[in-house]
């Protein structure tokens, strides 16, 4: 039934007659229209699809997709070398000095990075004999990357090759890991110590980086983390800018320590700081000298200790693992009566040994491979 439409008397308006059929018509569309506003919708049968069945509520909305961090370290065995200048000291050492040799030895079972520089020779080669004893031993593959155009400035450790030949570089350790897992740490204080470059070699050693996280990312069982200094050298604030610029966002984190002293507490507040503004990005730890954090300068200080050996239950969601990247007792340099940059040191090694407590070492790596 129509309802009748009250018209003040005084108005010039009327209304025209309807017919029952357009009453009903606008009747529908009423109650269309408030169905509508309670969010729902009314299918006749023609336009519900065949496969849902009259009464069915409408689709759920598909949850946004949550981004899943893979903690490469997570469960994995790590490597301790079966040859290095420990166990060769300590062997030396084992019939004449016992009790040194011990301390020896406990630098010897330790997991260490493999560092990739020009002593590696054909790099190509070296990364596949390295994944071959890593690969026998079930274990995880951790390299660092050290070959960067200028690297260190001109300083105790410089080197490094050509633009055109660090691609290529790391173009030949890339395709050695194939599909494989492993971690590369990259070109520790490449970015922390541009600043001895100018515009031009700034810009040009950001390239790199980027690039080289790029080729290597382009490998599905490689994870990156760039070398982001340490917390007593660059800003917060600079160092995420630097490693924006540097391919973080396509990179799986950043390392912090390389080669330094600085303690755990420290290094994590400052990767805190540094994580906050590259997007939450986690981060490893080098812990292997900073048991007893630095000393009155960063090349060879006296009286430093072991730090934490290698583990990824680190106890924070951004810390991918503590890890000795730096093996102790090879020297930074031709200070404070070292020899030459990454020449071994067996007098510092064992100073470093000796002042170690296992509180400093805690629990370590339950899956250390011998």
């Amino acid at each position: 039934m129509m309802l009748p439409v009250r018209v003040p008397k005084d108005s010039n308006f009327s209304t025209p007659r309807r017919s029952s059929t357009t009453a009903t018509r606008v009747l529908m569309l009423a109650c269309t229209f408030f169905l509508a506003a309670c969010d729902a919708k009314i299918l006749s049968p023609e336009d519900r699809p065949a496969d849902v069945p009259p009464g069915s509520p409408p689709p759920a909305t598909p949850p946004t997709p949550v981004t899943v961090v893979v903690n490469a370290f997570a469960n994995a065995r790590f490597y301790v070398k079966p040859v290095s200048n420990a166990k060769a000291t300590a062997d030396q050492w084992r019939s004449t000095r016992p009790s040194d040799a011990a301390e020896m030895d406990r630098i010897a079972a330790q997991p260490v990075a493999s560092w990739l520089g020009e002593w590696s020779g054909d790099v190509g080669a070296e990364v596949s004999r390295q994944m071959a004893l890593h690969e026998a031993a079930g274990a995880l593959p951790v390299f660092v990357a050290y070959n960067i155009p200028s690297r260190d400035c001109g300083g105790y450790s410089a080197g490094g090759l050509s633009a055109s030949g660090y691609g290529a570089w790391v173009r030949s350790i890339a395709a050695a890991i194939g599909s494989r897992k492993a971690v590369v740490l990259l070109e520790p204080d490449a970015l922390a110590g541009m600043g001895c470059l100018d515009a031009a070699g700034q810009s040009q050693r950001v390239a790199l980086l980027a690039d080289a996280v790029n080729t290597l990312k382009a490998q599905v069982g490689i994870s990156v983390y760039i070398d982001a200094g340490h917390p007593n050298w660059q800003s917060a604030s600079t160092m995420a800018d630097r490693l924006r610029a540097a391919g973080i966002d396509r990179a799986d984190g950043f390392v912090l320590n390389i080669s330094n002293f600085a303690t755990n507490a420290s290094n994590t507040l400052y990767g805190e700081a540094i994580s906050g503004q590259v997007g939450g990005k986690h981060f490893v730890v080098d812990t292997s000298r900073n048991g007893l954090g630095p000393g009155a300068t960063w090349c060879n200080p006296e009286g430093r200790a072991l730090g934490r050996s290698a583990t990824a239950t680190t106890g924070h969601p951004l810390i991918d693992a503590y890890f000795w990247v730096k093996a102790p007792g090879e020297s930074d340099g031709t200070c404070g009566g070292g020899p030459s940059a990454g020449s071994w040191w067996a007098s510092y090694a064992l100073g470093m040994a000796q002042r170690t407590t296992m509180s400093m070492l805690g629990n370590g790596n339950l899956y250390a491979s011998r």
